[in-house]
């Protein structure tokens, strides 16, 4: 619950009662998606608390967190961008928006199960690889992709 993404312009605030499961939030300044929510009452005097777990969009590192039903949490900003695949070269992939032909060389290529999947294609095909890039709060990573003919 930091003013420091508000100020950037990184998110922007939601009352925690109207979060939802799968809906996103920003979790010990990381973006997560919510996979478990829970709604308790407290004592006669005290209002509802939201019980949150999460899953960090980009390690996949679970957190949890409770909040008051009526204060405001940040939630991420979020895009989703899909790029051709040219190379994977010196740890980076080599991307180029066929849209607005913005070339990219600055997205790391990860050997996770996505980056690994992903090279694997790119390397045993004759088809376009195009590979989503997602950004939330000034990081990037690749989430998927597909094969075009």
């Amino acid at each position: 619950m930091s003013s420091e993404g508000q100020a950037s312009g990184l998110t922007y605030p939601v009352q925690c009662s109207a979060l939802r499961k799968n809906g996103l939030v920003i979790i010990k300044d990381r973006p997560c998606k919510i996979t478990d929510m829970s709604t308790h009452k407290t004592g006669k005097h005290g209002g509802a608390k939201v019980n949150m777990t999460a899953v960090d969009i980009f390690t996949g590192r679970k957190y949890e967190e409770s909040a008051m039903s009526t204060m405001n949490m940040d939630v991420p900003f979020v895009t989703r961008t899909e790029y051709t695949l040219l190379d994977i070269a010196d740890g980076y992939y080599h991307l180029i928006n066929t849209d607005t032909n913005e070339e990219r060389e600055d997205i790391k290529f990860t050997e996770d199960e996505v980056g690994l999947k992903i090279q694997e294609a790119f390397q045993g095909s004759d088809k376009n690889i195009v590979v989503t890039i997602l950004k939330a709060m000034g990081e990037e990573a690749a989430i998927s992709f597909k094969e075009e003919n």
